[in-house]
């Protein structure tokens, strides 16, 4: 896995940082394990855009990622490691020894040829799932799930690594990545190591094009905008004192919009 520095033959290739994808083994994926992504340029049912600046961008295929890990006890041979459109991480095409495929997030050592295996009684190496209780304390994690067998949801995307801080009788202390400690129950399950595709944040796009590609459409700054269509808009130059804030009045950096109570409990320590 590496990264590819363009030369400056264009204004569009100029500082542009693509990948080299010297890791990809296979180029069109599983058709068993694929599925059609119809899409809803950002629209609800009657039509209205609920979320700006998404729309377009090129055609996918959807590929099923087993996040639950619930073939147990059954070894799984790495066959490929492949590109995802849907996600900034790798995915990995495992061969179960019974016949059955699946996809699973690919972490930074796993290799074609590998053996993987979900179970207790696994070893501790990348690409293997096991429940909170039966990993070590300090191990690096990801694709953790938060309730027994809903599947993976923290430390999914590409180099995110979560870190199992600490284990009681029936909760673990989880670090997420942004820093929080957070509480989880010892029957969820997590895959061991790191998620793949680290070099991700060091990706420059290059042009406003590749944004239109990944289905990102253009964004007007508030500043820009008449007093009508923003709290911004408007002024004579460059008005510099306003609080930032939607369109809809509600402040946009630093915030807090979170109102989940229920699991207030959980969170042991914030990220701040």
């Amino acid at each position: 896995m590496g990264l590819k520095i363009f030369s400056p033959r264009s204004h569009a290739s100029r500082g542009a940082v693509g990948f080299d994808f010297k890791e990809i083994t296979k180029t069109t994926p599983e058709k068993s394990l694929t599925v059609s992504l119809k899409k809803q340029s950002a629209r609800n049912n009657t039509g209205m855009i609920t979320v700006r600046h998404v729309g377009g961008g090129h055609k996918r295929k959807y590929r099923l990622i087993d996040f639950k890990r619930t073939k147990l006890e059954v070894p799984g041979k790495v066959a490929a490691i492949e590109y995802d459109p849907n996600r900034t991480c790798r995915i990995a095409l495992i061969h179960y020894v019974d016949g059955q495929k699946a996809y699973i997030l690919a972490p930074v050592g796993l290799n074609v040829g590998d053996m993987v295996v979900s179970s207790d009684k696994a070893d501790i190496k990348p690409g293997n799932c096991l429940t909170l209780s039966a990993i070590p304390v300090g191990t690096i994690i990801h694709n953790v799930e938060m309730r027994p067998g809903k599947g993976g949801q923290i430390s999914r995307g590409a180099g995110a690594a979560a870190t199992l801080a600490g284990k009681g009788d029936m909760y673990c202390q989880i670090r997420l990545p942004s820093g929080e400690l957070k509480q989880i129950l010892s029957t969820c399950k997590a895959s061991i190591g790191q998620v793949g595709n680290t070099d991700n944040e060091n990706i420059k796009l290059g042009k406003a094009g590749k944004n239109r590609w990944r289905g990102v459409r253009p964004s007007v700054r508030g500043m820009a905008m008449n007093p009508v269509d923003h709290p911004l808009g408007g002024g004579e130059g460059v008005g510099k004192g306003h609080h930032p804030v939607t369109p809809w009045g509600v402040p946009c950096k630093g915030y807090k919009t979170r109102h989940n109570k229920r699991t207030n409990s959980s969170i042991i320590k914030r990220r701040k």
